[in-house]
């Protein structure tokens, strides 16, 4: 394979977050994709990475270690990618463990506030819709819940869960004071990793969008994504020359959920070996 049409999905969950695949499961269908390599990105945790860098090595498909931190600025949640941190960094566990415990928070007071709403469910009961129990660094998250509203009969599906209940502004959401974006980056780049700014199309915002990149100075903005159309994927590459970011990409791929995959199929968007190579030269920068 050609160095340029080597493919890399740089955006993918596992199930140590919202993800259905086991790290080793995705590792496998990336293969099968016929992807040279995937990164793996949990919300809040790196947990999947090392079994995932396991299975690459038996397959000779390259994992890129990753993160997905949740952040907050002016009343948006903007998520910050982070990529080749070093995951045994003790302060980088601790700062996500802190993360998890917010979140664990925001997912009492969601099935508190759901509860208000009449909708009889537990935390006990998320859990068992997962089908099995949560691992030691794992993080539960909103289609964790979703999943439990489609099980009791509240919602049709995910996409119906999050649009009656769990979505932003909806009658379910709840929203805990989160870290800055800026902070996260010092984290991810304090840990050896290079940061960039994930799906800016979806916070509706590009002017808070350039804030942060003015201010924060991120590695990179990712132009390719799953809910970016090609009029996004043309704005965010400008932006990206305009502040010399280098320009990242990926699926988003969480699995498969009641029979439908969450943002895009893995390996759906990507970036080439060029851009793979500039981040891994960035994150050796500071090591």
């Amino acid at each position: 394979m050609e160095t340029e049409t080597k493919r890399y999905d740089m955006h993918t969950h596992t199930r140590a977050s919202d993800g259905m695949n086991s790290p080793s499961e995705q590792v496998r269908l990336a293969g099968e994709r016929g992807l040279a390599g995937i990164a793996i990105t949990d919300h809040d945790t790196v947990a999947g990475v090392k079994e995932a860098l396991e299975e690459g090595s038996r397959l000779g498909i390259a994992i890129v270690p990753g993160v997905e931190i949740s952040t907050r600025a002016k009343e948006k949640d903007i998520h910050i990618l982070g990529y080749y941190p070093d995951i045994d960094n003790e302060l980088l566990q601790q700062r996500l463990a802190s993360l998890r415990a917010t979140r664990d928070s925001r997912n009492d007071l969601m099935i508190a506030r759901l509860q208000e709403l009449g909708l009889e469910i537990t935390l006990d009961e998320v859990i068992a819709a997962m089908g099995r129990p949560l691992r030691s660094g794992e993080s539960l998250g909103r289609p964790h819940i979703a999943d439990a509203l489609v099980h009791k009969g509240y919602a049709r599906d995910l996409r119906d869960a999050f649009d009656r209940y769990l979505a932003e502004g909806k009658a379910g959401y709840v929203s805990l004071p989160r870290i800055a974006p800026l902070e996260a980056m010092d984290w991810i780049r304090e840990a050896g990793g290079v940061a960039v700014i994930a799906h800016p199309g979806l916070y509706g915002d590009d002017r808070l969008v350039e804030e942060i990149i003015l201010q924060g100075r991120p590695d990179g903005i990712e132009v390719y994504h799953s809910d970016h159309g090609p009029d996004e994927e043309k704005r965010y590459m400008a932006l990206a020359m305009r502040h010399a970011l280098i320009p990242t990409g990926g699926s988003d791929y969480h699995g498969v959920r009641q029979g439908e995959v969450f943002h895009g199929e893995l390996g759906s968007k990507y970036v080439t070996a060029d851009i793979v190579q500039h981040l891994q030269k960035k994150a050796a920068s500071r090591s």
